[in-house]
């Protein structure tokens, strides 16, 4: 089941990291970030209604807990979606994606401690080999002397790294609660959106002076980039509570092909075989981790 959660959710994040994109050209990287959680919060509720009546309802043995460690999550993917449209500033779609792979590995390290998972070599080798692609991908050979001083570098593995802290940290929570495991991630999902929701939305009121400031710019774009993050994030999180959240990262890394493919087809960025090399690394890496878990 995590396989097709996985899927799917990396199929909804590469379009929505596309309209998220234009969005903070329209409107600015708050607002885009803001979309996200605001306007992707409705289905996610629609979402855990269902699975409470449906699939089963659940508990909280330790709320200290489960807060803590969903207020992580909600700060840190905040954090990590701002550098990654940080990036796109720097005008590269593929860039500001691909870098933010690095978080495979990083939710594979931090996980170790954490959520006492143990890894095989072969999924190893395909977490490795996935952020090696991925680095293969988005830097320039000719610039690897200077990439310490390259502030896109810097924001995107900051976005990697907080993205790794996200998945693990939902991970954490899901598994503080006691019942269904899939209700338990709905209701993660829906705490970490709704407390973005406040958060985000009281920093562009104060910013902007207009209270309805959050509702009434590029409405439909947002609503695209809302229902699309929300689909994505259902699949992640489901993923995060059924497995080893380092898995379920290198498995999305199959979003990057659906980067690649947007890259050239909506943003008109040239993609070269350097790139298309690391796509290749990317899939062998996406077999690997999966014949490791079958």
């Amino acid at each position: 089941m995590w396989i097709f959660v996985t899927l799917f959710a990396a199929t909804c994040q590469a379009f929505r990291t596309a309209h998220q994109k234009t969005l903070s050209q329209e409107q600015g990287f708050l607002h885009a970030t803001m979309a996200r959680s605001l306007y992707g919060l409705p289905l996610v509720t629609l979402y855990l209604i269902v699975c409470w009546f449906t699939i089963g309802s659940i508990s909280f043995p330790n709320a200290l807990v489960f807060i803590a460690y969903a207020t992580a999550c909600a700060v840190a993917q905040v954090l990590a979606t701002y550098l990654m449209l940080r990036v796109f500033q720097s005008g590269s779609f593929a860039l500001g994606t691909l870098l933010a792979k690095t978080e495979a590995v990083l939710a594979a390290l931090i996980g170790i401690p954490l959520l006492h998972h143990s890894l095989s070599f072969m999924a190893w080798m395909g977490i490795v080999l996935g952020v090696f692609g991925a680095l293969v991908m988005s830097i320039k050979l000719q610039n690897l002397r200077h990439a310490h001083k390259d502030m896109s570098l810097i924001a995107g593995l900051g976005s990697g790294l907080c993205f790794a802290i996200t998945s693990v940290t939902a991970s954490l929570a899901s598994h503080s609660l006691e019942g269904s495991i899939i209700t338990s991630a709905g209701v993660t999902l829906w705490y970490v959106l709704a407390l973005q929701s406040i958060i985000l939305c009281g920093i562009q009121i104060i910013l902007t002076q207009d209270m309805r400031a959050p509702v009434n710019r590029s409405v439909k774009l947002s609503w695209k980039v809302g229902i699309l993050s929300s689909l994505g994030s259902i699949g992640w999180f489901t993923g995060f509570a059924l497995v080893n959240p380092a898995l379920v990262k290198t498995l999305g890394q199959a979003e990057i092909l659906g980067t690649l493919y947007l890259s050239k087809r909506r943003f008109n960025e040239r993609i070269s075989a350097q790139q298309w090399l690391g796509g290749v690394m990317i899939l062998g890496s996406v077999i690997l981790v999966t014949m490791a878990t079958i």
